[in-house]
């Protein structure tokens, strides 16, 4: 089994529709494929539609969390997208993404880049406006070459010069949140560091005593001594190795698949999940 567990559409910052991506992956050979937009289950219905013979899809979110003044992301799993506490508190997040987004527009024009809020408003599509619509933005203005040259402190990294915070969960609130809506929750990229700070060991291992499953190793982020790392920590953790792609898309260089969960770690995924079921494909729309 080929089991990617981390990608998203156009209802966050991805670039495929929801019933694109469910294509896409199966066309890519993948046999499951998690849809985790930012802080957002919008995109579950269209892609639930959609999802062709032999895919299964599994619906998820990447949570918006900060710890310690870090920025962290969350996957989340098979949570019940209507329990009510976690979906306040992804609304309280999600309603935070456009005056941060307009706030960095502002910024951004203090600098001299003439970028707009339109130009933002349009890429996004009626997505869940971030960083990468922004990024996108500089890429279209000729500032920077790609989106991720556009996530440096000379631009949008944490700390950066049009940077502009954001409302972010709690982590140890988020995992407790996830796990009463019935879900499972992974750490997100914890060693990409060329994203700028990165959680510390000690944090991760408050984050697994309160309840994390485990944590994204196998990710285009990570360098191979980064990997061996995070699989030592989570050995001693007790905590899940996954891989995936982060995939957007045309948004950044990454492919479905490119990297993969183990299906025994998925099957344990789907054995600790009780909000939410995985979706087999019955042909489509």
């Amino acid at each position: 089994m080929r089991i990617d567990l981390h990608a998203h559409s156009t209802a966050s910052d991805g670039t495929d529709t929801p019933a694109e991506l469910v294509r896409n992956a199966a066309a890519a050979g993948l046999d499951v494929v998690a849809l985790t937009d930012h802080d957002t289950t919008r995109g579950y219905a269209e892609a639930i539609a959609a999802v062709p013979v032999g895919l299964t899809l599994v619906t998820g979110a990447e949570l918006s969390c900060r710890v310690d003044g870090v920025s962290m992301h969350l996957l989340a799993y098979l949570f019940d997208p209507e329990e009510p506490a976690l979906l306040a508190e992804r609304e309280l997040v999600r309603d935070d993404r456009v005056p941060r987004a307009k706030g960095m527009v502002a910024k951004l024009n203090g600098l001299g880049v003439p970028v707009t809020w339109e130009q933002v408003e349009r890429i996004a599509g009626g997505g869940s406006v971030g960083r990468p619509h922004v990024a996108t933005a500089l890429v279209e203005l000729g500032v920077v070459p790609t989106v991720s040259d556009a996530f440096t402190e000379e631009w949008l990294a944490d700390g950066g010069r049009a940077y502009v915070e954001k409302h972010e969960t709690d982590p140890f609130e988020a995992i407790r949140l996830v796990k009463a809506a019935g879900g499972v929750t992974v750490f997100a990229h914890p060693g990409a560091g060329k994203r700028g700070r990165t959680v510390p060991e000690s944090a991760i291992a408050e984050m697994a005593a309160a309840g994390l499953d485990g944590i994204e190793v196998d990710h285009m982020d990570h360098d191979e001594e980064t990997r061996a790392r995070l699989r030592g920590l989570a050995k001693e953790l007790g905590l899940l190795t996954t891989g995936s792609s982060d995939y957007h898309g045309s948004r950044k260089t990454c492919v479905l698949g490119e990297y993969v969960t183990d299906p025994e770690v998925y099957g344990e995924i789907t054995r600790r999940a009780t909000g939410a079921f995985p979706v087999p494909g019955t042909g489509g729309a």
